[in-house]
């Protein structure tokens, strides 16, 4: 059974600088940022977003927890905006470790948060996915999410012409 369980700060330790560095590299490979200050662009996204780390207002940072192996596969973080008027989560990041990928944890995970964020009055749940990240999108799909928006850019290479 793969539950959701509050994050340790051992593990917000780990998770912080594994994601640091993930959003990073998807910001890379997607071609957003340039590769030279990708590490510096993150780290501000996440000092912007976790001001207080975990004890950040209306953060919620969880382990994703395999009761079968009694370990940790992975992380969530969901954040509750409330700009609207109405409390909407807002899924940051999820991550199963590579050795536990494919085996449902990351569907069981999204699954076990509905009924946490209907607790605090939460309506929609959104989250942004990189377009290369085609099993995410399958996946988020299979659960319901649906496109909101799209980005899109053309690169202009470096032909040297105006």
């Amino acid at each position: 059974m793969t539950t959701l369980v509050p994050m340790s700060q051992a593990a917000f330790v780990e998770f912080q600088r594994s994601a640091i560095e993930g959003y990073a590299s998807q910001n890379v490979a997607s071609g957003r940022w340039p590769p030279e200050s990708a590490l510096e662009l993150s780290r501000a996204e996440f000092q912007r977003l976790l001001p207080e780390g975990q004890a950040t207002k209306n953060a919620y940072l969880f382990e994703i927890f395999d009761s079968e192996t009694n370990s940790a596969v992975g992380s969530l973080w969901l954040a509750v905006q409330n700009a609207t008027g109405t409390p909407r989560g807002y899924v940051y990041n999820v991550e199963v470790s590579e050795k536990h990928r494919g085996r449902g944890h990351a569907k069981r995970a999204f699954e076990a948060l509905e009924p946490f964020c209907r607790k605090l009055g939460v309506t929609t749940i959104g989250l942004h996915v990189f377009a290369f990240n085609t099993p995410a999108r399958k996946l988020y799909e299979t659960l319901g999410y649906e496109v909101t928006s799209i980005n899109m850019q053309k690169s202009l290479g470096d032909d040297g012409g105006v």
